[in-house]
């Protein structure tokens, strides 16, 4: 009975082992991380790896093949499992060149970024040993390394063994060809033809940053679209070798101070850590930092900086580029990165200033990713959506430009224009003063519940115009409330509604056109200097049409004043009683309309047309913004 049950423990042994996880070598799934799927649970060992990938010379022709063999030491470590590919040594890292496949029963070959460009096992066999044949690709100089990942047994693996780096130089001569070998190589044997120098490539300059982009390497930068223009201002670069997560980071623009990518689990600035490159004495360096809410809530103070480390870097010419590799799972400040299993939002950002202990706001520009990331999965990577920013921009201008601007001009000039035609009732300046009004009035409130939507809360940013817009806000929002209130013409409290409704409507445009200009300043909005130019000149051009009605209004009241001594009226807009009602003024003086009407009107379609086109204009450039990238972009469809 006892040898029973030990026949069939054996059985159920062998039928439950997970050494049948790999019998047929690695996926195409795991291309990017080399990581094998053995579990959850089982991470990859990360003592010194007995094994070593050795290749057969440290120079090669483009296009000639080079033996690579998976060595033990010592000597008589075997293994089952094992996957390997060539990658450039920097970046953007990508795979390079084919494995020949000579013995099917030991080698299998998948397409990792090309074909045949990765090489696996094909049973769980022990091995020891094995020599591969691998051929450089033809359009490639350069160097490579080889990395691996071999597995001793289902429980002992290791990620990310590489060789040494391998130079491969330009070659005119045929590749010469040693057949694969399951045994030893011979040391005599050799690869590399006779050294041809290379010629010179005519061409556009590609940064090499864009190189791979979406391929082999997930990119992501600002202004929007910028990757594919290869023209970013700020941009990133992340490149995953088994447990390896390197990010490439590089900004010039405005000759930055920094520049920084988080991880983010919402998006949204505050609890995360980041990885910065800041040029310090020539040379830059790297920090690992952390997020706080508020406008300059980034510190490295307490933050351990053991967990990346800086690959490579480089400060010309006011240019930062630098190369970072970061653990893929980190705990800081209390909260578990892992890279591996976890999506992230990224975080870029770039400003002016920097110091000892924290970078400064982001000044020169800030993007986050639409969606959170699993950094192994190459593809096009998108911003988040500044639709409701466009739409508040959008919105606000057109309220404050347009609408309140011939709103406020109407009801002071245009009392006794019109007279004796109304629409819906009311006389029509008050008509469409109204109209205006309640446009201006629903614009601004969605204007002000879409920016709260977007922010998620109040304006971190070290700029009145989130003080002055929530002042604009309030007094317009208690504009037509009090115009519902208001008392009776002929009251005595009619006089004082009419002056404080005049006083916050004007107040609340005043105020609103000050804020459009702080908005000019906001880093996110992504709108030129050269917009306060166009501003000033709305804000010139309004004020001067005020002027050419407030003369022609005192001329037209001296005229009365001569020929009516007595009369009652003593200016076009009196306080004592501002109604549409046709009762409101004598019945001489609504007969026909006043001196200059014609005049009024003729200058109102000309201030119509002007404020359109400066509305139209503000639009654009805010919706579209950055306008200059926006424009070169529109400019190269066209002439492509």
């Amino acid at each position: 009975m006892r040898s029973l049950l030990s026949v069939v423990a054996v059985v159920l042994g062998v039928l439950i082992s997970p050494s049948r996880t790999l019998p047929n070598g690695a996926p195409e799934s795991v291309c990017d991380t080399m990581l094998p799927k053995h579990g959850n649970n089982i991470p990859p060992l990360t003592t010194a790896s007995p094994f070593r990938i050795t290749p057969g010379t440290s120079v090669i022709g483009s296009g000639q093949q080079l033996q690579v063999e998976i060595e033990s030491f010592p000597t008589n470590v075997v293994y089952k499992g094992f996957m390997i590919q060539a990658r450039n040594r920097y970046p953007p890292y990508q795979v390079l060149g084919r494995f020949e496949q000579t013995d099917e029963g030991a080698i299998k070959l998948i397409n990792c970024g090309g074909q045949d460009s990765t090489a696996t096992h094909t049973n769980t066999q022990t091995k020891k040993d094995l020599a591969l044949e691998w051929v450089a690709p033809d359009n490639f100089v350069g160097e490579i390394v080889f990395n691996g990942t071999i597995a001793q047994d289902y429980a002992q693996f290791w990620v990310g063994i590489e060789s040494t780096p391998v130079k491969v130089v330009a070659s005119g001569q045929p590749p010469s060809v040693v057949g694969i070998s399951t045994t030893r190589r011979v040391p005599t044997t050799t690869t590399v033809p006779p050294y041809v120098a290379p010629t010179a490539v005519k061409g556009e300059t590609v940064d090499p940053i864009y190189q791979g982009c979406g391929d082999t390497k997930g990119c992501f930068g600002f202004p929007e679209g910028c990757v594919e223009t290869r023209n970013c201002r700020a941009v990133v670069a992340t490149v995953v070798q088994g447990e390896r997560y390197i990010f490439e980071m590089k900004s010039g623009y405005n000759r930055p101070a920094y520049i920084a990518v988080g991880l983010s689990t919402d998006g949204k600035m505050g609890d995360d850590s980041v990885i910065e490159c800041v040029p310090e004495q020539g040379t830059v360096n790297a920090y690992a930092s952390w997020t706080f809410s508020g406008p300059y809530g980034v510190s490295r103070q307490g933050i351990a900086q053991n967990f990346i480390k800086l690959v490579q870097q480089s400060y010309v010419d006011g240019v930062i580029h630098c190369t970072v590799e970061r653990d893929a799972v980190t705990t800081v400040k209390g909260q578990r990165f892992d890279l591996i299993n976890e999506k992230y939002h990224l975080l870029l950002a770039t400003g002016s200033s920097a110091d000892s202990t924290h970078v400064s706001y982001h000044d020169i520009g800030r993007h986050v990713t639409g969606v959170p990331l699993a950094l192994a999965e190459v593809g096009p990577v998108q911003g988040n959506s500044k639709l409701f920013l466009r739409l508040h921009g959008a919105f606000m201008l057109t309220a404050w430009i347009g609408t309140a601007s011939l709103g406020i001009l109407l009801a002071r000039y245009f009392r006794q224009t019109w007279v004796g035609s109304q629409l819906c009732g009311k006389d029509q300046w008050f008509a469409w003063h109204r109209f205006l009004m309640v446009l201006t009035w629903l614009l601004t409130m969605a204007g002000f519940v879409i920016i709260f939507v977007e922010i998620g809360g109040w304006s971190q940013v070290d700029n009145p115009h989130a003080i002055l817009g929530v002042v604009t806000t309030v007094l317009c929002f208690l504009q037509p409330i009090g115009a519902y209130f208001r008392p009776h013409p002929g009251t005595k409290r009619r006089p004082l509604f009419n002056w404080l409704h005049w006083l916050g409507g004007n107040l609340a445009h005043i105020i609103a056109i000050v804020a459009i200009f702080f908005a000019v300043k906001l880093q996110k909005a992504e709108l030129p200097e050269w917009l306060d130019f166009i501003l000033v000149a709305f804000v010139a051009f309004h004020v001067f049409m005020h002027l050419i009605f407030s003369i022609f209004s005192w001329i037209q009241i001296g005229g009365c004043v001569s020929e009516r001594r007595n009369s009652q009226r003593v200016t076009s807009f009196p306080m004592a009683d501002m109604t549409p009602s046709r009762n409101s003024m004598s019945s001489g003086d609504r007969k026909q309309d006043a001196a200059f009407s014609g005049f009024r009107k003729v200058m109102l379609f000309f201030y119509i047309i002007i404020i359109l086109a400066f509305v139209v204009a503000l639009v654009v450039i805010t919706v579209l913004a950055p306008i200059e990238d926006t424009y070169e972009s529109i400019r190269k469809q066209i002439m492509n």
